[in-house]
């Protein structure tokens, strides 16, 4: 882990998605911070010592999910599937769709393994599946400001490391190049997850801050408000 000295910064952008703004002024204490997502691999150790069964590997109740398909009540994730050509982007289930099998041990469905993945961010875990995690780990979930605060590795700049996404054409993070959801031109090397430390870290010597995974925080999601 790191530590990271509190301090004052500008929270959220103006610039991209809506729900990042307005940016604010925003104070954190010191705290401390993974230097990387948590693995494959220590999310293996993790269920073995303490026996621990995922969301996704729970069927869903249909009394939960009124109208859901009853060949759709076993358990299973959603998994990310590139599209033929271009599609509504307003439709997310044009390309996440509802794997049967699919879980942390199985990525892309019953088929799939993490074998030769295990130093990959793991997937497929809910928020119930993290926190039970940084219990057994003895840490925490950090807020959305602790985590944006790490991930701007001291800088105040679109990106961690400037305000150029690709500087000089450097691939420094793990993200989709191309047209999405059906062209990845995979400038990065990777269709799907990477290894945790493959990419530079950023200024407080975390990695993946940027790209990769989504992450959790323990803050709850909201969109901004007219006033």
């Amino acid at each position: 882990m790191r530590r990271i000295e509190g301090g004052r910064f500008r929270m959220g952008s103006d610039r991209f998605y809506p729900e990042e703004a307005p940016t604010r002024s925003v104070r954190v204490d010191s705290f401390w911070i993974d230097e990387t997502p948590v693995t494959n691999a220590q999310f293996e150790r993790f269920v073995a010592e303490t026996g621990h069964v995922t969301l996704a590997e729970i069927a869903p109740d249909p009394a939960d999910y009124p109208g859901l398909d009853p060949e759709l009540a076993k358990a299973g994730s959603m998994v990310f599937e590139k599209t033929a050509g271009p599609v509504d982007m307003d439709d997310f289930a044009q390309w996440w769709r509802y794997r049967l099998g699919a879980d942390w041990r199985h990525p892309l469905g019953p088929d799939s393994l993490i074998r030769g993945i295990e130093d990959h961010p793991v997937v497929h875990v809910a928020y119930q599946d993290a926190e039970a995690y940084a219990h057994w780990a003895g840490k925490a979930l950090p807020t959305e400001a602790e985590w944006e605060f790490a991930a701007r590795g001291g800088a105040d700049s679109d990106y961690a490391w400037g305000d150029e996404l690709a500087p000089g054409g450097a691939m420094l993070a793990n993200y989709w190049q191309g047209l999405f959801p059906f062209a990845n031109t995979l400038l990065d090397g990777f269709e799907r997850t990477s290894p945790v430390r493959h990419f530079p870290a950023n200024g407080y010597g975390l990695h993946d801050m940027i790209g990769n995974v989504w992450e959790w925080t323990t803050d709850w999601y909201a969109m901004p408000r007219a006033g």
